[in-house]
Protein backbone atom coordinates (compact mmCIF):
# COMPACT_ATOMS: atom_id res chain seq x y z
CA UNK A 1 0.00 0.00 0.00
CA UNK A 2 2.97 2.21 0.55
CA UNK A 3 3.65 2.10 -3.23
CA UNK A 4 0.34 4.08 -4.24
CA UNK A 5 0.25 6.15 -1.56
CA UNK A 6 3.60 7.68 -2.38
CA UNK A 7 2.61 7.41 -6.66
CA UNK A 8 -0.43 9.86 -5.57
CA UNK A 9 1.64 12.40 -2.95
CA UNK A 10 4.45 12.91 -5.96
CA UNK A 11 1.55 13.51 -8.32
CA UNK A 12 -0.28 15.80 -5.86
CA UNK A 13 3.09 17.27 -5.46
CA UNK A 14 4.23 17.71 -9.26
CA UNK A 15 0.06 19.39 -9.77
CA UNK A 16 0.84 21.67 -6.94
CA UNK A 17 4.03 22.72 -8.23
CA UNK A 18 2.37 22.81 -11.80
CA UNK A 19 -0.30 25.02 -10.16
CA UNK A 20 2.37 27.66 -8.82
CA UNK A 21 4.37 27.55 -12.01
CA UNK A 22 1.09 28.68 -13.85
CA UNK A 23 0.37 31.04 -11.43
CA UNK A 24 3.86 33.04 -11.15
CA UNK A 25 3.77 33.04 -15.17
CA UNK A 26 0.51 34.77 -15.04
CA UNK A 27 1.41 37.23 -12.12
CA UNK A 28 4.45 37.95 -14.26
CA UNK A 29 2.30 38.93 -16.78
CA UNK A 30 -0.07 40.63 -15.30
CA UNK A 31 2.93 42.49 -13.90
CA UNK A 32 4.30 43.13 -17.63
CA UNK A 33 1.02 44.56 -19.02
CA UNK A 34 0.81 47.28 -16.08
CA UNK A 35 4.61 47.66 -15.89
CA UNK A 36 4.11 51.17 -18.11
CA UNK A 37 1.47 52.29 -16.03
CA UNK A 38 3.52 51.57 -12.89
CA UNK A 39 6.80 53.15 -14.41
CA UNK A 40 4.28 55.98 -15.28
CA UNK A 41 2.51 56.36 -11.87
CA UNK A 42 6.68 56.58 -10.07
CA UNK A 43 7.59 58.85 -12.51
CA UNK A 44 5.17 61.30 -13.20
CA UNK A 45 2.75 61.11 -10.12
CA UNK A 46 4.70 59.79 -6.94
CA UNK A 47 8.12 61.43 -7.66
CA UNK A 48 6.80 64.62 -8.80
CA UNK A 49 4.74 64.25 -5.21
CA UNK A 50 7.58 64.08 -3.19
CA UNK A 51 9.19 66.39 -4.78
CA UNK A 52 6.79 69.16 -3.99
CA UNK A 53 6.14 67.95 -0.35
CA UNK A 54 10.07 68.60 -0.19
CA UNK A 55 9.74 71.69 -1.99
CA UNK A 56 6.76 72.69 0.27
CA UNK A 57 9.64 73.60 3.22
CA UNK A 58 11.70 75.63 1.43
CA UNK A 59 12.42 78.86 -0.74
CA UNK A 60 12.26 78.36 -4.29
CA UNK A 61 12.40 80.59 -7.09
CA UNK A 62 12.87 78.07 -9.80
CA UNK A 63 16.26 79.74 -10.19
CA UNK A 64 18.73 79.63 -7.34
CA UNK A 65 18.74 76.90 -4.85
CA UNK A 66 15.84 75.73 -2.49
CA UNK A 67 16.97 77.21 0.84
CA UNK A 68 15.23 75.83 3.83
CA UNK A 69 12.88 77.73 5.92
CA UNK A 70 10.56 75.14 7.70
CA UNK A 71 7.05 75.66 8.60
CA UNK A 72 7.13 78.98 7.21
CA UNK A 73 5.07 78.50 3.90
CA UNK A 74 2.57 76.88 5.94
CA UNK A 75 2.79 79.20 8.29
CA UNK A 76 1.96 82.08 5.83
CA UNK A 77 -0.71 80.33 4.55
CA UNK A 78 -3.01 80.78 7.57
CA UNK A 79 -1.96 84.53 7.48
CA UNK A 80 -2.69 84.57 3.53
CA UNK A 81 -6.19 86.44 2.65
CA UNK A 82 -6.02 85.26 -0.58
CA UNK A 83 -5.91 81.56 0.37
CA UNK A 84 -9.40 81.58 2.12
CA UNK A 85 -10.85 83.62 -0.75
CA UNK A 86 -9.99 81.20 -3.48
CA UNK A 87 -10.85 78.57 -1.22
CA UNK A 88 -14.08 79.93 -0.56
CA UNK A 89 -14.97 80.59 -4.08
CA UNK A 90 -13.73 76.74 -4.86
CA UNK A 91 -15.81 75.93 -2.13
CA UNK A 92 -18.74 77.66 -3.21
CA UNK A 93 -18.53 76.52 -7.18
CA UNK A 94 -18.48 73.28 -5.90
CA UNK A 95 -21.01 73.25 -3.75
CA UNK A 96 -23.39 74.73 -6.73
CA UNK A 97 -21.59 72.72 -9.69
CA UNK A 98 -21.74 69.13 -8.12
CA UNK A 99 -24.90 68.70 -7.81
CA UNK A 100 -26.26 70.79 -11.01
CA UNK A 101 -24.13 68.55 -12.81
CA UNK A 102 -24.96 64.93 -11.64
CA UNK A 103 -28.94 66.23 -11.61
CA UNK A 104 -28.61 67.59 -15.43
CA UNK A 105 -26.37 64.27 -16.42
CA UNK A 106 -29.30 62.27 -14.68
CA UNK A 107 -31.68 63.82 -16.81
CA UNK A 108 -30.36 63.28 -19.91
CA UNK A 109 -29.31 59.62 -18.95
CA UNK A 110 -33.05 58.69 -18.40
CA UNK A 111 -34.04 60.56 -21.61
CA UNK A 112 -32.00 58.63 -23.39
CA UNK A 113 -32.99 55.83 -21.87
CA UNK A 114 -36.35 55.31 -23.49
CA UNK A 115 -34.84 56.86 -26.78
CA UNK A 116 -34.36 53.52 -28.19
CA UNK A 117 -32.51 52.64 -31.24
CA UNK A 118 -31.52 55.83 -31.40
CA UNK A 119 -29.70 56.15 -27.84
CA UNK A 120 -26.48 55.54 -29.46
CA UNK A 121 -26.63 58.62 -32.13
CA UNK A 122 -27.73 61.10 -29.00
CA UNK A 123 -24.79 59.21 -26.89
CA UNK A 124 -22.49 60.44 -29.21
CA UNK A 125 -24.22 64.07 -29.98
CA UNK A 126 -23.76 64.70 -25.82
CA UNK A 127 -20.38 63.09 -25.47
CA UNK A 128 -18.64 65.49 -28.09
CA UNK A 129 -18.63 68.45 -26.21
CA UNK A 130 -16.83 66.65 -23.57
CA UNK A 131 -13.71 66.25 -26.66
CA UNK A 132 -14.01 70.02 -26.70
CA UNK A 133 -10.81 71.49 -25.64
CA UNK A 134 -11.45 73.51 -22.16
CA UNK A 135 -9.48 76.96 -23.53
CA UNK A 136 -11.94 76.65 -26.42
CA UNK A 137 -15.04 76.57 -24.37
CA UNK A 138 -14.35 79.11 -21.80
CA UNK A 139 -13.40 81.39 -24.81
CA UNK A 140 -17.14 80.79 -26.28
CA UNK A 141 -18.76 80.98 -23.18
CA UNK A 142 -16.92 84.25 -22.98
CA UNK A 143 -19.06 85.40 -25.68
CA UNK A 144 -22.24 83.35 -24.96
CA UNK A 145 -22.90 85.09 -21.16
CA UNK A 146 -21.67 88.68 -22.57
CA UNK A 147 -24.44 90.81 -20.26
CA UNK A 148 -25.02 92.70 -23.29
CA UNK A 149 -25.08 91.15 -25.94
CA UNK A 150 -24.47 87.32 -25.34
CA UNK A 151 -26.60 85.15 -26.67
CA UNK A 152 -28.56 83.97 -23.12
CA UNK A 153 -29.30 87.21 -22.15
CA UNK A 154 -30.82 87.50 -25.92
CA UNK A 155 -32.71 84.57 -24.81
CA UNK A 156 -33.73 85.61 -21.87
CA UNK A 157 -34.80 89.14 -23.22
CA UNK A 158 -37.71 87.02 -25.30
CA UNK A 159 -39.40 85.85 -22.29
CA UNK A 160 -39.40 89.54 -20.84
CA UNK A 161 -36.10 89.06 -18.46
CA UNK A 162 -33.44 90.84 -18.09
CA UNK A 163 -30.16 88.55 -17.84
CA UNK A 164 -27.77 89.56 -15.30
CA UNK A 165 -23.96 90.22 -15.71
CA UNK A 166 -22.68 87.08 -15.78
CA UNK A 167 -18.92 88.08 -16.93
CA UNK A 168 -18.70 90.91 -14.64
CA UNK A 169 -21.38 90.95 -11.75
CA UNK A 170 -19.62 88.93 -8.66
CA UNK A 171 -22.72 87.38 -7.68
CA UNK A 172 -23.44 85.77 -10.81
CA UNK A 173 -19.55 84.60 -12.14
CA UNK A 174 -19.52 81.50 -10.42
CA UNK A 175 -23.00 80.30 -11.40
CA UNK A 176 -22.40 81.41 -15.08
CA UNK A 177 -19.08 79.36 -14.71
CA UNK A 178 -21.67 76.24 -13.63
CA UNK A 179 -23.59 76.79 -16.89
CA UNK A 180 -20.06 76.54 -18.53
CA UNK A 181 -19.16 73.43 -17.27
CA UNK A 182 -21.61 71.89 -17.62
CA UNK A 183 -21.08 71.77 -21.36
CA UNK A 184 -18.63 68.63 -20.64
CA UNK A 185 -21.35 66.78 -18.70
CA UNK A 186 -21.46 63.99 -21.69
CA UNK A 187 -18.93 61.74 -19.96
CA UNK A 188 -21.51 61.51 -16.68
CA UNK A 189 -24.69 61.15 -19.14
CA UNK A 190 -22.82 57.85 -20.82
CA UNK A 191 -21.85 56.70 -17.20
CA UNK A 192 -25.65 56.74 -15.33
CA UNK A 193 -27.26 55.31 -18.84
CA UNK A 194 -25.31 52.52 -18.28
CA UNK A 195 -26.68 52.33 -14.79
CA UNK A 196 -30.12 52.62 -15.75
CA UNK A 197 -29.49 49.91 -18.18
CA UNK A 198 -28.26 47.39 -15.62
CA UNK A 199 -31.82 48.01 -13.69
CA UNK A 200 -33.97 44.75 -13.40
CA UNK A 201 -37.03 45.82 -14.91
CA UNK A 202 -38.90 43.02 -12.99
CA UNK A 203 -38.59 45.68 -10.15
CA UNK A 204 -40.13 48.10 -11.79
CA UNK A 205 -43.10 45.81 -12.86
CA UNK A 206 -43.37 44.82 -9.01
CA UNK A 207 -43.59 48.89 -7.95
CA UNK A 208 -46.36 49.42 -10.36
CA UNK A 209 -48.36 45.42 -8.71
CA UNK A 210 -47.77 47.54 -5.55
CA UNK A 211 -49.23 50.78 -6.94
CA UNK A 212 -46.21 52.74 -7.64
CA UNK A 213 -46.01 55.76 -9.64
CA UNK A 214 -43.82 57.22 -11.54
CA UNK A 215 -41.86 59.23 -9.01
CA UNK A 216 -42.47 56.44 -6.30
CA UNK A 217 -39.98 54.16 -8.49
CA UNK A 218 -37.59 56.68 -9.34
CA UNK A 219 -37.05 56.87 -5.74
CA UNK A 220 -37.50 53.83 -4.72
CA UNK A 221 -36.10 51.57 -7.38
CA UNK A 222 -34.00 53.63 -10.00
CA UNK A 223 -31.75 56.09 -7.50
CA UNK A 224 -30.87 52.68 -5.14
CA UNK A 225 -29.98 50.23 -8.10
CA UNK A 226 -27.70 53.36 -9.53
CA UNK A 227 -26.53 54.40 -6.17
CA UNK A 228 -23.20 53.45 -6.81
CA UNK A 229 -22.81 54.90 -10.36
CA UNK A 230 -23.95 58.09 -8.18
CA UNK A 231 -21.66 57.90 -5.26
CA UNK A 232 -18.33 56.98 -7.95
CA UNK A 233 -19.75 60.85 -10.06
CA UNK A 234 -20.07 62.38 -6.86
CA UNK A 235 -16.44 61.62 -5.82
CA UNK A 236 -15.51 62.63 -9.36
CA UNK A 237 -16.97 65.56 -9.85
CA UNK A 238 -15.98 67.17 -6.50
CA UNK A 239 -12.50 66.62 -6.81
CA UNK A 240 -12.60 68.13 -10.49
CA UNK A 241 -14.78 70.83 -8.69
CA UNK A 242 -12.94 71.35 -6.17
CA UNK A 243 -9.51 71.72 -9.26
CA UNK A 244 -11.42 74.31 -11.08
CA UNK A 245 -8.69 76.24 -13.87
CA UNK A 246 -9.18 76.02 -17.36
CA UNK A 247 -12.41 77.43 -18.38
CA UNK A 248 -12.34 79.99 -15.33
CA UNK A 249 -8.61 81.25 -16.09
CA UNK A 250 -9.28 81.33 -19.70
CA UNK A 251 -12.56 83.77 -19.14
CA UNK A 252 -10.99 86.02 -16.48
CA UNK A 253 -7.25 85.65 -15.85
CA UNK A 254 -6.48 84.68 -20.04
CA UNK A 255 -5.36 88.07 -21.53
CA UNK A 256 -8.45 89.28 -21.53
CA UNK A 257 -9.50 91.19 -17.75
CA UNK A 258 -12.77 92.01 -16.82
CA UNK A 259 -13.37 93.92 -13.21
CA UNK A 260 -11.76 93.36 -10.17
CA UNK A 261 -14.50 91.78 -8.69
CA UNK A 262 -15.26 89.45 -11.43
CA UNK A 263 -11.73 88.37 -11.26
CA UNK A 264 -11.76 88.16 -7.15
CA UNK A 265 -15.15 86.03 -7.51
CA UNK A 266 -13.32 83.81 -10.16
CA UNK A 267 -10.32 83.05 -8.18
CA UNK A 268 -10.27 79.87 -7.65
CA UNK A 269 -8.00 77.63 -5.22
CA UNK A 270 -5.82 75.98 -8.43
CA UNK A 271 -5.45 79.72 -10.41
CA UNK A 272 -4.17 80.80 -6.98
CA UNK A 273 -1.41 78.03 -6.78
CA UNK A 274 -0.77 78.47 -10.58
CA UNK A 275 0.19 82.07 -10.38
CA UNK A 276 2.32 81.75 -7.44
CA UNK A 277 4.19 78.98 -9.13
CA UNK A 278 4.22 80.66 -12.13
CA UNK A 279 3.57 84.35 -11.85
CA UNK A 280 5.36 84.94 -8.81
CA UNK A 281 8.00 81.90 -9.06
CA UNK A 282 7.39 81.27 -5.54
CA UNK A 283 7.50 77.53 -6.01
CA UNK A 284 8.24 76.86 -2.27
CA UNK A 285 4.68 78.63 -1.45
CA UNK A 286 2.65 77.08 -3.87
CA UNK A 287 3.46 73.65 -3.20
CA UNK A 288 2.56 74.18 0.37
CA UNK A 289 -0.84 75.24 -1.50
CA UNK A 290 -0.90 71.78 -3.36
CA UNK A 291 -0.42 69.84 -0.45
CA UNK A 292 -3.17 71.62 1.64
CA UNK A 293 -5.82 71.16 -1.64
CA UNK A 294 -4.68 67.39 -1.33
CA UNK A 295 -5.30 66.83 2.38
CA UNK A 296 -8.89 68.72 1.95
CA UNK A 297 -9.67 66.65 -1.02
CA UNK A 298 -8.63 63.48 1.31
CA UNK A 299 -10.88 64.82 4.43
CA UNK A 300 -13.68 65.25 1.87
CA UNK A 301 -14.04 62.03 0.05
CA UNK A 302 -13.23 60.19 3.32
CA UNK A 303 -15.89 61.99 4.57
CA UNK A 304 -18.11 61.08 1.43
CA UNK A 305 -17.28 57.23 1.20
CA UNK A 306 -18.00 57.24 5.50
CA UNK A 307 -21.58 58.51 4.35
CA UNK A 308 -22.12 56.62 1.47
CA UNK A 309 -21.87 53.36 3.43
CA UNK A 310 -25.83 54.31 4.67
CA UNK A 311 -27.50 55.42 1.03
CA UNK A 312 -25.24 53.13 -1.54
CA UNK A 313 -26.84 49.81 -2.45
CA UNK A 314 -24.33 47.43 -4.33
CA UNK A 315 -25.82 44.94 -5.98
CA UNK A 316 -25.07 41.42 -4.37
CA UNK A 317 -24.01 42.78 -0.90
CA UNK A 318 -26.02 41.01 2.32
CA UNK A 319 -26.76 42.34 4.87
Amino acid sequence: MAAPTSVAATRRMTAGGARRTRNWREIRAAYGFISLWIIGFLVFTLGPMIASFVLSFTDYNAIDSPQNVGLENYRQLAEDQKVAKALGNTLVYAAMYVPASMAVALALAMVLNRVGRASGFFRTVFYLPKMTPTVAVGALFLLLLNGQEGLLNRTLRLFGIDGPNWTTDSHWVKPGLVITTLWSVGGTVVIYLAALRQVPKDLYEAAELDGAGSWTKFRKVTIPMISGALFFTLIVQTIAALQMFNEAYTMFFGGQQNSTYSNEAALFYVIYLFQQAFRFLHMGYASALAWLLFVIIMIITAVQVRVSRRFVYYEGERD
